[in-house]
């Protein structure tokens, strides 16, 4: 075995992430493999109801929009809300988001349904830069006032959805592809 061209092998390998890293473009590329991971349809939501009958969803909390409006949680009260909580830094967030925006094209006209993609960058700007530059229509806001105890995670992209009750009936933290016909289904069920 060659130890010089070994360890040059390495250093060249350590180089290339080394170099991504401080670009910022790990997260891209690492966001858009995951995406076309999601897109073979190899990781899917799983769709069982939780047993969360005691478990309320806490509606206290602001947020701001990205155009730095206010935005009260209260507000969907008696509605059915897909929340989503994501990073510009996290590559599987960027992974799932077109997936989501899919999702969210196929039911946005459903009156009792609200999708909010909550961003929780430290810094506003990175959310709203990070978003600035995307076709995506669905609504976004950035944790800029915190994040209750209904929304707080080990790991994002968190997702969850609560009932017109109030109820959580869907967490999931990790990615997946909610654009599937059954996870559509499963949202239009509960805004009925």
């Amino acid at each position: 075995m060659d130890w010089k061209k070994e360890i040059k092998s390495w250093g060249l390998i350590l180089a290339f992430f080394v170099f991504l890293y401080f670009t910022g473009l790990l997260p891209v590329i690492q966001g858009g493999i995951q995406s076309v991971l999601l897109s073979t349809g190899l990781i899917k939501p799983k769709i069982e109801l939780p047993d969360l009958t005691n478990q309320k969803f806490d509606y206290r909390g602001k947020f701001k929009d990205m155009e730095g409006n206010p935005v009260d949680l209260q507000d969907y009260r008696d509605k059915v809300v897909f929340i989503n909580l994501w990073a510009s830094w996290c590559g599987p967030c960027r992974a799932e988001m077109p997936h989501i925006s899919e999702l969210y094209k196929k039911v946005k006209d459903q009156p009792d349904l609200e999708f909010l993609m909550i961003g929780i960058d430290q810094d506003f700007t990175k959310s709203k830069d990070f978003i600035a530059g995307k076709s995506w229509s669905f609504p976004v806001v950035h944790a800029s006032y915190g994040l209750n105890s209904s929304l707080q995670s080990q790991s994002i992209p968190t997702t969850l959805v609560v009932d017109k009750q109030g109820k959580i009936v869907f967490y999931q933290e990790g990615m997946s592809n909610f654009n599937t016909r059954e996870f559509q289904d499963f949202l239009l069920k509960l805004s009925e």
